[in-house]
């Protein structure tokens, strides 16, 4: 590969690995969580000791101002709205309507079996009571994240919904980006913390009390679980109180695969990979083909050496005509990402489901044949008008993705992840009849007897004699 060229080769060609090779083979960025632990515990003890002083404190370490209101006041964000331009809130508005009706077909519908005669399990889906949602700032704002994590929070039914997000840089007054601020209010969202980073994890897991006199006693209350990407300092502070509440996922930097054939258009694959590497210097970027010039962005994955090449001339001409291209430069050259090269469509496939990609794009002639065959992806995008940033802003589906191969196990947030399925266990008499002598036949196999006696007192006198139990339960009709 060339010196002109983006990105390094990591060559399948002929090999045939084992499972554990295949996942070794796949690049990825260096999370660095166990090394951000050691700067982040002393956020979290602080905060939870001190609150709302603690919260001020790191806002003017780490964000150059002191807020005044850590809670934005309502009329900030009704006058955010107000001066909000008209076409990014018909923007807002079209994403929020097309994610309300997706995550409203997601609800999931409660259930019941019967298995006997008085014998019934049911299962409710409960949502979870209070949430709080991390919405980053750094080099890009993002009401778009505001619009990923409420929507289909509100579908749940949470009945508490707490939104926390950095002070803008370019504020005064310490409160955070407008456009955050209207999309929450246009959501319906009034609980608005002026906080980010690792502190803002620690307020929603702790709670957080007032300091001054605009806070109040309590100045956020601690919520049951925590959804929403952020940085290394954020995912850090994520894993560490999980367990204390739950979380969504502790997400790693953005990347993108893509599956192409030599019928897809080299310009538009190289627009996709630009695209994704636009977000992070970290960004990953993994081309998949049997091309050794195919050259740059997240996943690309084909099978024709042919338009490995276009891309990658395609790259040389667009990557430094982008706005960001010094950050999409380093994303591509990094170690995360790479170009994949492999002896076929079947062997890409193999590729992209080791790598299990954030965002996964199809563009092949039989896009379904492929996608049939894809296990692992956050989420899928089909054929060349499926773009990923469709996804990100307005296809209706959600942009919460996992992420540093953890789509092998883990899905995208969605209702599902505001909700909790409980089964309701009923039996009757009768149910319960059919059933002691063999329940307590399997607590004693357990060397667990009180668990035999506890149904067996419901229908026999004297459990706990072990030489007339069978008797007894003969006599009961247990048996």
């Amino acid at each position: 590969m060339s010196e002109e060229n983006y990105m390094r080769i990591i060559d399948l060609r002929g090999k045939k690995l084992t499972r554990a090779e295949m996942l070794e083979a796949m690049p990825r960025a260096e999370m660095g969580t166990n090394e951000a632990t050691e700067l982040v515990q002393p956020i979290l003890d602080d905060v939870k000791a001190r609150g709302a002083a603690a919260l001020r404190d790191f806002a003017e370490k780490f964000d150059h101002i002191r807020p005044e209101h850590l809670r934005v006041p309502v009329e900030a964000m009704k006058a955010a709205v107000d001066e909000l331009d008209p076409e990014v809130r018909a923007a807002i508005e079209e994403s929020v309507r097309r994610c309300r009706a997706v995550s409203a077909s997601q609800v999931p519908a409660p259930f019941h079996t019967d298995l006997a005669e008085g014998a019934r399990v049911a299962e409710r889906w409960i949502p979870v009571q209070r949430v709080g949602l991390y919405v980053p700032g750094g080099k890009a704002v993002y009401p778009s994240s505001v619009i990923m994590n409420v929507v289909p929070a509100q579908a749940a039914g949470v009945e508490s919904l707490a939104i926390a997000t950095p002070p803008s840089r370019s504020s005064s007054d310490g409160l955070p980006d407008k456009t955050i601020l209207a999309t929450c209010s246009i959501l319906g969202v009034d609980e608005v913390y002026a906080v980010g980073g690792a502190q803002a994890i620690a307020m929603f897991a702790y709670g957080a009390k007032g300091s001054e006199p605009q806070d109040g006693e309590i100045l956020c209350d601690p919520v049951d679980k925590i959804t929403g990407p952020g940085n290394i300092f954020v995912a850090t502070a994520k894993r560490m109180v999980s367990g204390i509440v739950g979380i969504d996922a502790v997400a790693g930097p953005t990347e993108i695969a893509i599956i192409a054939d030599k019928g897809a258009n080299p310009s538009w694959l190289a627009a996709d990979l630009i695209g994704q590497a636009e977000h992070d210097e970290l960004a990953g970027s993994v081309l998949i083909t049997d091309s050794e010039d195919i050259a740059d962005k997240s996943v690309l994955i084909t099978d024709s050496e042919d338009i490995a090449d276009k891309v990658q001339e395609s790259l040389k001409y667009r990557v430094p005509r982008t706005e960001h291209a010094e950050r999409v430069n380093t994303s591509l050259r990094g170690r995360q990402s790479g170009i994949i090269l492999t002896d076929g469509i079947e062997q890409s496939i193999d590729a992209a489901n080791a790598y299990a990609a954030e965002h996964l794009e199809v563009q092949t002639a039989d896009p379904d044949a492929v996608i049939a065959k894809i296990r692992n992806a956050g989420a899928i995008f089909r054929g060349p008008y499926s773009p990923v940033p469709l996804g990100d802003y307005m296809s209706g589906s959600n942009h919460v993705l996992p992420t540093s191969g953890t789509a092998r196990f883990a899905a995208g947030l969605g209702v599902h992840t505001f909700m909790k399925p409980v089964e309701v266990i009923e039996y009757d008499e009768q149910g319960l009849k059919t059933l002691a002598a063999r329940v307590n036949a399997f607590a004693v196999s357990e060397d667990l007897p009180a668990h035999g006696e506890c149904v067996l007192s419901r229908f026999i006198d004297d459990p706990y004699n072990k030489a007339t139990i069978k008797e007894q339960e003969e006599q009961a009709g247990l048996r």
